[in-house]
């Protein structure tokens, strides 16, 4: 029986998702069966996906909250996927209670719940729409309505550059936000590493082959050019279980690097 009853216009439930791959990942129930297929095939081919995951929202959790210390009371979340508790905006109004944040995700699902849990608060904005047209989404109007590009601003790009290929421009995309982003901004990336463990990174090659949850492995080196034009903070890009951690860090065969950038 399928956990979502009813599919949402726009939303195609015979392709899977990456938000909802993650979403049913971290235990959530808005997924399909084509998601979960995905999901469990990744799971057997490499078991600890499902840390993997956990330890990737961690970081989310940490930076924000970072960010939030820092003084940034603006946040735009690229690539969110289904909401999950804490959320963006929750973590930014613990230091923040006025922090305004913008979602933007191209699975219209993610809209969809986004609305129905957040459309009467005014200080947060969702947008159904493609990181890879960052000049699309830097136009539109609920964006426009909430983050003044004159202030501060965090930009978050956890777990999505690595559905972003170099021939489509990743590193571009990074650069066209930072452009518009005011001194003492802030930006989060992680992103999947070729430094895994061959045999995972070759069980998830082929567990996503052919679906949007298909990922770009990139080295050390290649991610820190998503950092370029920032400062990296301390303790600079490390696997995400590393970056500033609250408990004892657990290694992963499969490696998700992430650091934080500060725009001098």
């Amino acid at each position: 029986m399928e956990r979502l009853e009813r599919v949402p216009d726009g939303v195609d439930a015979s392709v899977p998702s990456s938000a909802r791959v993650y979403d049913y990942l971290l235990g959530g129930k808005d997924n399909y069966a084509v998601d979960r297929a995905v999901a469990e095939r990744l799971l057997a081919l490499a078991p600890d996906t499902r840390s993997v995951a956990k330890a990737n929202r961690a970081f989310l959790t940490r930076a924000v909250r970072f960010m939030a210390a820092e003084g940034i009371r603006q946040f735009v979340d690229l690539g969110t996927g289904i909401p999950t508790s804490p959320s963006v905006h929750e973590l930014a109004r613990e230091t923040h209670p006025a922090a305004r944040v913008v979602y933007v995700d191209n699975d219209p699902l993610v809209k969809v719940h986004n609305d129905a849990l957040l459309g009467g608060d005014q200080g947060i904005a969702t947008i159904e729409g493609d990181i890879r047209r960052p000049d699309a989404i830097l136009a539109d109007p609920a964006l426009q309505a909430l983050i003044d590009f004159s202030e501060p601003v965090g930009v978050l790009f956890v777990t999505v550059l690595h559905f972003v290929s170099d021939e489509e421009g990743a590193y571009d995309v990074v650069a066209r936000w930072r452009d518009r982003m005011a001194p003492g901004s802030h930006v989060a990336v992680s992103n999947m590493t070729a430094g895994s463990d061959p045999e995972a990174v070759e069980s998830l090659a082929a567990a996503t082959a052919h679906t949007p949850a298909h990922s770009t492995f990139r080295t050390h080196e290649q991610l820190l050019r998503f950092f370029d034009g920032f400062e990296l903070v301390e303790p600079g890009l490390v696997p995400v279980q590393r970056w500033r951690p609250t408990i004892e860090a657990v290694p992963t065969r499969m490696v998700v690097e992430g650091g934080v950038g500060r725009r001098p």
